[in-house]
């Protein structure tokens, strides 16, 4: 269909009917009634014809920066040179951007240069994909749609606007976008999209770690996360910023996506779930500090992915139950456990029975409290060097090491009298 009459085609009724937040409308309205063209676009267009409520509203004008500042009394120069003015609408903040075209791209990521336009279709055609290229006037009523943006989402279809390949060479990060599109919307990638990303992995190769992190995340967390994995693995985008799991084997990568999708969408989670059987714990730190995950998310995806394999534990006794509650910590449990779960029901689908009881179990090892630190003793670092006689020496945390290790085996031990007792027969074992 030519681009001029999918722009007429009437306005889906899903707009017409779309409440629109009463700050929004005052903002178009304002600059209607100066003979500005004004248009709701991107993302929060296409959630509405989806039937899902938009996150924002993003607001793009023909009035330039200053036009925009002068027709109205409170606003913030957020962004001039992108053509971007805040407007405060009341208590709200409203984005309000000129209508712009874009130079060549510098570093695979930024314009050199961005010109301010007057038509709305010169805006639309810098866009990314089809389906974030559509424009809706909530009080014209008028819908542009110059590149069948509409009919891509109806055909749950993720394409370009134009050359698939010159978008992916302006911006490195498109070719992730359009993987992450798809899982998260259950679309599939348009074929000349999908072509295009190997080929310009070299601009992807430009883009800073944090900004792929961001994007992996939410592909992460979303329910075709299995999908969207694969995606990445067959387009060479893997390859780029998670080689460990691009380098294993076929069913080794499968089996990862397989069990990452099969774990609760908590980020940690899945990640370790992901990880679990492709690195180990030093390895899977790593890489989230590789990507540049915060400390916390690093340090907890290693406990995770170092003791995931708790089939090796479907027949100890309580006091190796007591010591991996002790590495893993109680409040860490149900995590580990969620990983170990989606481990079974993929890897380990003949032993889920056993899994459930091994669950059970720990939970009533975690239930009844038992002593797993240091600072649970009944004696404390004073009390222990007084039984020792010692002041502070390596003697000391020896002793510590000791009485946790006692007490594992058997927490009843873990009176002050019985402490005292052990570390007595202890120290003469010691020379000391």
């Amino acid at each position: 269909m030519p681009a001029s009459r999918r722009a007429m085609i009437p306005p889906p009724t899903a707009l017409i009917e779309a409440p629109v937040p009463a700050p929004i409308r005052e903002v178009v309205a304002r600059l209607r009634e100066l003979n500005h063209a004004v248009y709701l676009v991107g993302g929060c267009v296409r959630d509405i014809l989806r039937g899902v409520p938009p996150k924002d509203f993003d607001v793009a004008t023909s009035a330039f920066p200053e036009e925009v500042q002068k027709a109205f009394r409170k606003v913030i120069p957020t962004g001039l040179q992108h053509g971007t003015v805040t407007v405060l609408a009341g208590q709200e903040h409203v984005e309000v951007t000129t209508f712009r075209s874009e130079g060549d791209y510098h570093d695979g990521r930024r314009p050199n240069t961005v010109t301010f336009e007057r038509d709305i279709t010169k805006d639309l055609s810098r866009r990314d994909f089809t389906i974030n290229a559509m424009a809706w006037d909530p009080l014209g009523l008028q819908f542009v749609d110059p590149f069948g943006g509409r009919h891509d989402l109806d055909a749950r279809l993720i394409r370009c606007v134009g050359s698939a390949l010159a978008r992916f060479s302006e911006d490195g990060l498109r070719p992730l976008r359009a993987v992450r599109f798809a899982a998260v919307l259950g679309f599939t990638l348009d074929a000349e999209t999908q072509a295009a990303i190997p080929q310009t992995l070299p601009v992807f190769r430009k883009v800073s770690l944090e900004r792929v992190r961001e994007e992996f995340v939410k592909l992460l967390m979303s329910p075709r996360a299995e999908m969207g994995l694969e995606l990445l693995a067959s387009t060479g985008l893997l390859e780029v910023f998670l080689p460990e799991l691009a380098g294993v084997d076929a069913e080794a990568a499968r089996l990862a996506r397989a069990t990452a999708a099969a774990a609760p969408a908590e980020l940690e989670v899945r990640l370790a779930a992901l990880l679990a059987d492709v690195v180990d714990g030093a390895g899977a730190e790593a890489i989230c500090v590789r990507l540049k995950f915060p400390t916390k998310v690093a340090e907890r995806v290693r406990l995770l992915v170092s003791l995931a394999a708790l089939e090796q534990h479907l027949e100890s006794e309580p006091p190796a139950l007591r010591r991996l509650l002790a590495r893993v910590g109680p409040a860490q449990l149900e995590a580990l456990l969620e990983v170990a779960r989606a481990r079974f029901e993929v890897r380990l689908a003949s032993r889920r029975g056993d899994f459930e009881r091994l669950q059970a179990r720990l939970r009533d090892v975690a239930a009844g409290k038992p002593p797993l630190s240091p600072k649970e003793l009944a004696l404390n670092g004073g009390a222990i060097m007084a039984a020792l006689g010692v002041g502070p020496s390596p003697l000391v945390g020896q002793a510590t090491r000791f009485l946790m290790e006692w007490v594992l085996d058997e927490p009843s031990r873990n009176t002050a009298e019985s402490l005292r007792e052990a570390l007595e027969a202890w120290k003469k074992t010691q020379g000391a």
